[in-house]
């Protein structure tokens, strides 16, 4: 929970009107480094103190698991362990690392190397996809913070966005420095996504199919995020601790390190392993296990060294419009276990946790019964 308070860095000042001058920029955060800055300014300074002392790498000897998805489907007894084990982690942690996914590590790298072709191109060529327009008529939103004027700190980080699915984009709609390798990259994405389900639908002892039948595989968003190196990494954040508002959530994440997640009262890192993805869970995934599984808070770290460059894939159908409610599975639930919260629309879910921003506090109370 971020506590907002005045910063002892910082006399009164018109936030607003100097969030406002960045965002006019359309340049974002690596505007400002293009640009020589050797401080931090002050839209970015964490709003209480106790926070300053939050970049450190965590002493916590608390290990992510990792699961290897190697022969799940010819070997039964290694697809029951391979089950277990999304289990536990789903139930405890909210996230785990994948290795032998089959997603080859050519595709892998090409997806990283479009994410930086895609920031690193000519700030006049970007701005023309740079917008505010979260509707569903944007295929492509590159802004900086999606929640810059709702949030209490702005975070140290750029991103551009894209809807890959239900209704795939035609590669002219999508940037050029990224567009074949996002339609590649999101086919595989789908396929892996889709066998994820499967393991958690079993690890709840559901039918194989239950997760994706509900529809929790219908969209993909794809987000292309970009933390450029940062004079004063103490001061700021990378992104602050949030959970994500989608079903499940795969994420590429380069070498730098800085990933976060919050796990037994403490910080633990997720480290970069070379070729894997990490796998988190959900709020709307929590929301319909009726918590048997747990959507993490997580963070990242600014960073001295970068720029660092992440690739989230979020299974959910985001922005798009339709009256498809989602509620607590009726297969888990019983008189000792009622529902836990209230059904709802992905898109009143995703408009929600938008508005309300990334201010350390859980959306998902908003739908608790």
């Amino acid at each position: 929970m971020i506590h907002v308070s005045p910063s002892v860095f910082q006399p009164e000042y018109d936030r607003k009107a100097e969030l406002t001058a960045f965002d006019d920029t359309k340049t974002g955060v690596k505007g400002l480094v293009d640009a020589g800055i050797t401080e931090v300014p002050r839209i970015f300074i964490q709003p209480s103190p106790e926070y300053l002392n939050s970049h450190q790498p965590s002493p916590s000897k608390l290990i992510l698991p990792t699961i290897g998805l190697e022969g799940i489907n010819e070997d039964p007894i290694r697809r029951k362990e391979v089950i277990e084990k999304v289990k536990d982690a789903s139930e405890s942690w909210g996230f785990f690392q994948l290795v032998n996914h089959g997603i080859p590590i050519s595709v892998l790298k090409e997806m990283m190397k479009g994410v930086m072709r895609f920031h690193e191109q000519d700030s006049e060529v970007k701005k023309q996809w740079y917008t505010r327009d979260f509707s569903e008529n944007s295929r492509v939103i590159y802004n900086s913070n999606f929640d810059l004027y709702a949030a209490p700190v702005t975070n140290w980080r750029d991103s551009f966005y894209c809807h890959m699915a239900p209704d795939p984009p035609q590669p002219h709609e999508l940037p050029p420095p990224c567009s074949d390798i996002l339609l590649e990259y999101s086919s595989q994405i789908m396929k892996l996504g889709g066998c994820v389900l499967e393991l958690m639908s079993e690890a709840l002892g559901l039918d194989s199919n239950h997760l994706s039948d509900m529809g929790c595989a219908e969209g993909l968003g794809v987000l292309g995020h970009y933390y450029p190196s940062c004079p004063q990494p103490e001061l700021t954040i990378g992104t602050p601790n949030h959970s994500d508002n989608d079903f499940i959530t795969i994420l590429l994440q380069d070498q730098i390190g800085g990933l976060q997640v919050f796990y037994q009262n403490q910080w633990t890192d997720v480290p970069p392993i070379p070729g894997a993805l990490v796998v988190n869970i959900g709020d709307l995934l929590q929301m319909i296990t009726n918590d048997r599984f747990v959507s993490s808070q997580h963070k990242v770290l600014a960073n001295k060294v970068g720029p660092r460059v992440s690739v989230a894939s979020f299974f959910s159908t985001g922005s798009i419009n339709t009256s498809k409610v989602f509620e607590p599975i009726k297969e888990l639930l019983s008189e000792d276990n009622p529902a836990k919260y209230r059904g709802t629309t992905v898109k009143a879910y995703a408009d929600y946790y938008r508005e309300k921003g990334l201010d350390g506090t859980s959306a998902l109370s908003h739908l608790q019964i």
